[in-house]
């Protein structure tokens, strides 16, 4: 079943809409600042950078390539940023990784703590973040830092907090993979790059066998509210409310008044 042929969902309007939207919040947010993007070579970063292109005018916008070492497809990046022709930089943390690291065993081993497997896959996007708005104070302009999260991967939490979770504005958050993917066919990118095999660059999984279910099953789920699977369904809502944390403000203490 095709999910957006159920739903309504009309790409090419929606394209339209967002692009209209980055337009406006930089009016309102930023009239000359730069658009600043973590370009990984996925559909997400890709197509964020295709729609602020069209929304910006391809001199606002900013791709910052940030490998840990070798990535194996940096090559993908390399090639949207050049298929944009849009300023691009690398900034490798391997260096600042290695070193966080290091501090942690050192300081750890003191303490009877461990560096555990999350602690090394969340740490790259959290120095990625800090990366992008250093880059994106580096401009007289100034800056805005996207976010490129989409809503699929919100609803369950896959998302690192105050790492890829974090940013200033999101073109995708209200757009599930499937909307994503069909509003990124319509834009002048690779097709390849929006249909790529999504991954978090970092386990050595694709998110879908990470997660344990597919996308498409998951967008119906969320659009629909429909998950044949009870035990996929009760996964999906178990993950979405322990993650719940993730999308909201941080709470803060009102003292009493009068």
């Amino acid at each position: 079943m095709d999910i957006l042929k159920t739903t309504g969902f009309d790409a090419a309007k929606e394209k339209d809409r967002v692009i209209e939207w980055i337009a406006g919040w930089f009016e309102e947010n930023g009239k000359n600042a730069k658009a600043v993007i973590g370009i990984s070579g996925g559909k997400d970063s890709s197509i964020t950078a295709a729609l602020c292109k069209e929304a910006l005018g391809k001199d606002r916008v900013v791709g910052v390539l940030m490998p840990n070492g070798v990535q194996a497809d940096i090559a993908d990046s390399k090639n949207i940023v050049e298929k944009l022709g849009i300023q691009s930089l690398v900034i490798n943390i391997e260096g600042p990784y290695k070193a966080m690291l290091s501090e942690f065993e050192k300081n750890f081993d003191k303490s009877n703590m461990t560096i555990t497997r999350d602690l090394e896959i969340n740490l790259p996007p959290r120095l990625r973040m800090s990366v992008l708005y250093g880059v994106a104070q580096s401009f007289k302009e100034g800056g805005r830092v996207a976010n490129t999260c989409n809503r699929s991967e919100d609803y369950i939490g896959y998302s690192t907090k105050y790492g890829d979770a974090a940013g200033d504005f999101s073109a995708l958050a209200g757009l599930t993979v499937s909307e994503v993917k069909a509003i990124g066919r319509l834009l002048d990118i690779p097709s390849y790059l929006v249909d790529k095999t999504p991954s978090d660059g970092l386990s050595g999984m694709s998110d879908e066998e990470k997660i344990g279910f597919s996308y498409d099953t998951l967008d119906r789920y969320i659009l629909t509210g429909v998950c044949e699977d009870q035990a996929i369904k009760e996964k999906i809502d178990r993950m979405h409310y322990l993650n719940l944390h993730k999308l909201k403000t941080i709470p803060y203490y009102l003292p009493e008044k009068g």
